[in-house]
């Protein structure tokens, strides 16, 4: 009797043992796991989730100033730029540049100019109070605004602060359904690195500095 020769190759039994695997399934172990449930610690009950994100956001040398209505933003934005002597920065979205114009605050909208500002002037879709971090997407900004001036100035209202990442993702659903943003991304204190000789390195992908003017919204 001839000897079958066997000619299979190693993918085909990688596939032979995938359509086994497959068509063979093995009882879950553990099928009582938790996947919803929050795995991370609560912050203390006395902590309110704006002082949570105070926190978080100052720990990772982001600079935070809470705003009690939009004429103390104003007001505090104006102090910081005579300051640091702002001449001009960045800024593309129509609801902030009316305030900066009744404030007599110079910025420009031009998108040619964005690489060369060394400061810049955005919103955002939330704040995550869990990491201190910011959610930005492109439906107002691209990437340049956040990532290229030295500094990038934030604005938000309490309303927009969450615990959780989910939490802002769930936002960015409810907001814009099927039609999510391109780009969005999360920020998480001043750009750094610590690539460059072993040294962490502020600024090297981005900001230097970056602010959040936090407008409290509860009252209006």
């Amino acid at each position: 009797m001839a000897i079958e020769q066997n000619n299979t190759t190693s993918k085909e039994k990688i596939l032979k043992k995938v359509r086994q695997a497959l068509i063979f399934k093995s009882k879950a172990m553990y099928s009582n796991i938790d996947l919803e449930s929050n795995i991370y610690a609560q912050p203390p009950a006395e902590e309110a989730i704006l002082e949570t994100f105070a926190r978080n956001f100052t720990i990772r040398q982001g600079q935070f100033i809470f705003c009690d209505n939009s004429f103390d933003f104003i007001d505090k934005l104006l102090t910081l730029v005579e300051r640091k002597k702002i001449k001009s920065l960045f800024c593309a979205e129509p609801d902030i540049q009316k305030k900066l114009t009744e404030s007599g605050i110079n910025f420009t909208s031009n998108k040619s100019d964005a690489l060369k500002m060394s400061v810049s002037l955005t919103g955002c879709e939330s704040l995550i109070a869990r990491t201190g971090s910011i959610l930005v997407s492109s439906s107002k900004n691209g990437h340049i605004p956040t990532i290229f001036p030295n500094t990038h100035l934030v604005v938000a209202t309490t309303s927009q602060v969450v615990m959780e990442m989910k939490e802002a993702i769930q936002v960015l659903k409810n907001k814009y359904g099927r039609n999510l943003p391109a780009m969005f991304s999360f920020i998480t204190g001043p750009s750094s690195t610590a690539d460059i000789e072993g040294k962490l390195v502020i600024g090297a992908h981005g900001p230097l500095e970056l602010f959040v003017f936090l407008i409290d919204d509860t009252s209006h």
